[in-house]
């Protein structure tokens, strides 16, 4: 008899390097485990890609569809969340990348023997055309499983249409110890009655992924098991955690690369590494809109700390020159300002890193977990309200930034960081967080290694996806009409 066929996994990540990059990780995984890879993206996103998993840049299993031309307010070129004009036109990028939809079966069709589909949640069409083809799609989250509960509760029973203020405490149905406000959600999600284009966006998010094989996780079960087991309890489909992803091993080919010259920013943490110098890494992603005058607060905030810091910083016109350049003078060797890209989990693994100023995207916080340092919560945007709320006061791994009105939106002035950077660093509560996210961290680390939970859940899925495409020829059945909805 013929050895059976490896199963084949199509990944389709959406364009954004925070979702692409995880199921990168993901890829890393799969291939180790001998599961033959094809990914799906756009022409633009394809050499990133490429150069991330090692491979040529024809490699063959890397498909580039077309991506949408001519969407109103969004300049010809531009195909990733990170490199639009403004943040404000995220919800037209994300919805128009529906008509990628014909291009996306054109593909499907050119392949054979497809076990399943990874697609990220945002990508919910691909739902309909996994299931035209009889391919299992499984939803890929990239936030964690908290998140989804908090926001189940919250929705379903309707609880941000009662409170007056946008900061009064609402008590989380089912999870009483859970405190929530207004001000936790962005707009539209923050209003009595959300409505609009973007919230339908969400709406056939969801149902797309409740009615999908799968929800693939990147999160592991011992960090939240109380809201994997409501999800898995509750609500369909099952949750597959399956992470940390960002621990998964690089691919041969990405190691074997020509070691290039250190950057200047691992120059200067070797030199303060050997002063014994501890320091905090300052960053709030690629999305993260913060004005000149929070700029000067932040500034004005490190320098009186008197902390070692290590300070990414995106915005680039002509005033944040300004701000930093004064701040480099004054504060000479003990801050170090980078406006490039940088490798943040080398950041955060480097010895002499001890505190982390985020603004709690899911993978900073997953990354601060597993190189066991603590966090200095200050969300900006999306569900990173959220994730500080877990942080701080459900895994206890991180302290909050401080507000001068005490809103969890509100300005932070120099002062309020000044002493929560000096507690993270120094004081008590600081201590406490730190021994935390160190068993936090090993928790992760054993999750993955082989026999842990995340590694076991993620064999388990690929023999089960095997089992079932074996037991129907190779070929799955519709899954029309075999899945609940929400």
């Amino acid at each position: 008899m013929a050895s059976p066929q490896p199963p084949h996994i199509l990944l389709f990540p959406f364009m954004s390097k925070g979702h692409t990059i995880p199921l990168l990780h993901l890829a890393h995984l799969l291939v180790h485990r001998r599961i033959k890879l094809t990914v799906i993206t756009t022409t633009a996103n394809r050499p990133f890609i490429a150069h991330f998993l090692g491979w040529t840049s024809d490699d063959p299993n890397i498909i580039d569809l077309p991506f949408p031309t001519q969407i109103q307010g969004i300049p010809q070129g531009i195909e990733s969340t990170d490199k639009l004009p403004s943040m404000s036109l995220f919800a037209q990028f994300a919805t128009e990348t529906k008509l990628m939809q014909p291009h996306f079966e054109q593909a499907l069709n050119q392949l054979s023997n497809v076990t399943a589909i990874v697609s990220d949640w945002f990508l919910s069409w691909t739902f309909e055309s996994a299931n035209k083809f009889g391919i299992p799609r499984l939803s890929f989250h990239g936030m964690n499983n908290y998140v989804d509960v908090v926001g189940h509760q919250v929705f379903m029973n309707q609880l941000l249409s009662g409170p007056e203020s946008d900061d009064e405490l609402i008590t989380v149905t089912g999870f009483p110890w859970i405190k929530i406000t207004r001000n936790d959600y962005d707009e539209p999600f923050n209003q009595r009655v959300p409505t609009g284009p973007y919230v339908d966006f969400i709406n056939e998010s969801i149902t797309a992924t409740a009615k999908s094989y799968g929800i693939i996780s990147n999160s592991f079960y011992e960090l939240e098991p109380l809201f994997v087991d409501y999800l898995n309890r509750e609500l369909k489909p099952k949750v597959w955690c399956v992470g940390p992803l960002c621990l998964a091993e690089p691919l041969p080919k990405v190691e074997a690369r020509v070691h290039q010259k250190q950057p200047k920013w691992m120059e200067w943490l070797d030199q303060k590494l050997a002063q014994e110098r501890s320091v905090i890494y300052v960053a709030f992603g690629s999305q993260a809109e913060i004005s000149i005058r929070q700029l000067e607060e932040i500034s004005k905030g490190l320098e009186e700390s008197q902390v070692n810091f290590l300070w990414v910083v995106r915005k680039n016109d002509d005033e944040t020159k300004v701000i930093m350049k004064e701040l480099e003078e004054r504060v000479g060797e003990r801050g170090m300002i980078v406006r490039e890209w940088v490798d943040q989990m080398k950041i955060l693994k480097h010895e002499s890193v001890k505190g982390f100023v985020s603004h709690c995207g899911w993978n900073s916080v997953l990354e601060s977990i597993c190189w066991k340092v603590p966090i200095l919560a200050w969300p900006m945007m999306a569900e990173q309200h959220l994730n500080a709320r877990m942080v701080v006061e459900e895994i206890k791994i991180g302290l909050r930034v401080e507000t001068c009105d005490g809103s969890v939106r509100g300005f932070v002035k120099a002062d309020g960081l000044k002493k929560m950077v000096k507690e993270l660093m120094e004081g008590q509560n600081g201590k406490e967080v730190r021994k935390k996210v160190e068993e936090v961290g090993e928790g992760a680390k054993k999750a993955m290694a082989e026999g842990g939970s995340s590694w076991r859940m993620l064999n388990e899925l690929i023999d089960e996806l095997q089992s079932v495409r074996n037991s129907n020829g190779d070929t799955f059945p519709s899954t029309k009409g075999n899945t609940t909805s929400n």
